[in-house]
């Protein structure tokens, strides 16, 4: 969850800088890393983003650990993220800020289950 904080805190730092793209990412890595975070305190490991996100959608969404909300949230964010590293998008500050806002949330969600298991997020 520290990786996810941090990414989140870069997120910001990179934006206020006026790189939109790269913050896009690093707000897709602070769902990312709480996305794990969740799944590891499950014993569930994965060695792909999209079997994070899968993974995620199996065992944390579908039993309602976490809304469809927050999946969609986190397979959008994924997709954002490789349009702007691979595919050259440049993404607005506007469309940043809403998945910067996204993440937070995704990112609380995380920490607050994390603590009902028992677990110091």
């Amino acid at each position: 969850m520290d990786r996810a904080r941090r990414s989140l805190r870069s997120a910001r730092n990179i934006l206020e800088d006026g790189d939109n793209d790269f913050a896009m990412s690093r707000a897709y890595y602070a769902m990312f890393h709480a996305a794990n975070a969740t799944l590891r305190a499950r014993g569930i490991t994965r060695a792909k983003h999209s079997g994070v996100i899968a993974a995620f959608g199996q065992y944390m969404v579908k039993p309602g650990t976490f809304s469809e909300e927050h999946h969609r949230a986190l397979h959008a964010a994924f997709n954002a993220r490789g349009a702007g590293d691979y595919g050259g998008e440049f993404p607005t500050r506007e469309e940043v800020e809403v998945r910067l806002g996204q993440a937070e949330m995704f990112v609380h969600a995380a920490e607050e289950f994390l603590k009902s298991t028992g677990v110091n997020p």
